[in-house]
């Protein structure tokens, strides 16, 4: 196979898929790691995906941009997962806590099904699935409602008139980006006022954002920047980012 023929396919691949992996690419078509490397910088150089750690995504082109969960759930799994086990640390059994839609969060919710007592708000079908799967009895798992957006969030007044009636302990927030100026923001404006919902219900607000959601803009901002409580995001972070975020926020965790 040539190279633009695989290049080609590589893209349809990703399109089709949402993401994909350098080895799975290489064991595909039968080259090395860093043949399929070259490949992507290629076509991330003429727009056609996104380069991530490990593989590429869907290009994404503007700040009302949204990918689909499982084209979200195909970047950064290790830091997500890690991200994930640091946060569940800050969960004791019969609190109440909120987990807005993502795929941080979802990985997040994995890890909080044997919490005990455990009194979960999430606006997320992929959350709310993961709980309702594991079925622990001594958990109570509410749901929003809503109207469905791309990254399976429910979203819009229903979802807002819900959650304005809670108090929580703690909300874990997945965001789209984030940034000095712009704070946490998402590429959905419903998802934004939902957001804003969830936020205003709890007594801490704890963002779980990887490497890549620095510098990333969406088109509506869910909070400023210091409106955090805690981050927690993964060693990828510049130090000086890192600096930046620990001048405005309480506490920033980075994990290995």
């Amino acid at each position: 196979m040539l190279a633009q023929q695989r290049q080609a396919a590589i893209v349809d691949r990703v399109r089709l898929t949402g993401g994909i992996r350098v080895s799975d690419l290489a064991g595909e078509f039968g080259v090395s790691d860093m043949t399929i490397r070259r490949d992507l910088d290629l076509l991330a150089e003429r727009g056609l995906l996104a380069k991530v750690h490990g593989g590429a995504t869907v290009a994404e082109t503007g700040s009302t941009d949204e990918p689909g969960f499982a084209a979200k759930s195909a970047r950064q799994l290790s830091e997500k997962a890690a991200i994930a086990a640091r946060a569940a640390h800050l969960v004791l059994p019969g609190m109440a806590v909120a987990l807005s839609a993502g795929t941080t969060t979802a990985a997040l919710a994995h890890r909080l099904v044997d919490t005990a007592g455990l009194t979960v708000v999430t606006n997320s079908i992929p959350v709310a699935e993961i709980f309702h799967r594991a079925g622990r009895p001594d958990q109570t798992v509410v749901l929003t409602g809503g109207i469905r957006t791309p990254s399976d969030a429910l979203v819009g007044p229903v979802a807002v008139g819900a959650i304005r009636t809670l108090h929580l302990d703690l909300v874990f927030l997945g965001v789209h980006g984030m940034s000095l100026r712009a704070g946490y923001t998402t590429p959905n404006l419903m998802e934004a006022e939902t957001n804003r919902a969830l936020i205003a219900a709890a007594e801490r607000l704890v963002v779980l954002a990887d490497h890549t959601k620095w510098g990333t803009v969406g088109i509506s901002s869910m909070a400023e920047l210091g409106a955090a409580h805690t981050v927690v995001t993964d060693e990828g972070l510049p130090e000086p980012t890192r600096a930046t975020i620990r001048e405005h926020v309480t506490e920033l965790v980075v994990v290995a």
